[in-house]
């Protein structure tokens, strides 16, 4: 019975990349798989998955406007033998509530397993829209770990800098690399803006 995944991780946990080694593992048993990614996140491009240690791989692009069950029946249709086995979700967490909703009508309505990667919370602590309807209508939840930055404990959070200084306040999306956010565990979290430095 095909199920909805979300799998969540801070920055630098390797979702991107277990996107790619999980398409790699389908095809390479001749399961072709459809990979989506928004439009927003610009790392691997317009349309592709991008892996911080450098690994790429094509996606359809999805916005504001795009029906993923309905793009995904229209691919079915298009494909040859006519069958999709798994659909991935890069960045989920810049998806939409109705993508969200999309998504379940794709596992349950083609029985396609469907398995969205992103962040769960933002620099402020606060869920994404996508996280946040993921977490109401996944079947499976499963974290992907990373280490803090500054310390050995799991990292939880993310810390966004803004010329080289940690931030609290801004735009929820903005889209940046290792020179822009520090994944870190809650402890170093809260010593950095307790103590206003930008190491514990």
């Amino acid at each position: 019975m095909a199920q909805l995944y979300f799998k969540y991780g801070t920055m630098n946990s390797g979702k991107s990349f277990e996107i790619i080694k999980v398409a790699h593992n389908y095809e390479e048993q001749g399961k072709p798989v459809l990979i989506y990614s928004p439009s927003i996140s610009a790392r691997g491009g317009a349309e592709l998955v991008g892996s911080r240690v450098g690994f790429k791989r094509a996606a359809y692009p999805v916005d504001d406007q795009t029906d993923l069950f309905e793009s995904v029946k229209a691919r079915i249709a298009a494909a040859e033998p006519k069958r999709i086995y798994c659909v991935l979700v890069d960045e989920a967490q810049f998806l939409k509530k109705h993508h969200v909703l999309e998504l379940t009508r794709v596992v349950d309505e083609l029985n396609i397993p469907v398995m969205a990667f992103g962040l769960k919370n933002d620099f402020r602590n606060e869920l994404f829209e996508g996280s946040y309807n993921l977490l109401v209508q996944a079947d499976k939840i499963e974290e992907i770990k990373t280490i803090c930055w500054f310390c050995d404990r799991k990292a939880t959070m993310v810390i966004r800098y803004v010329d080289d200084r940690p931030v609290q306040v801004g735009q929820q999306i903005q889209i940046g690399g290792n020179e822009d956010y520090k994944p870190v565990c809650r402890r170093c979290y809260n010593e950095v803006f307790r103590e206003g430095t930008d190491a514990p």
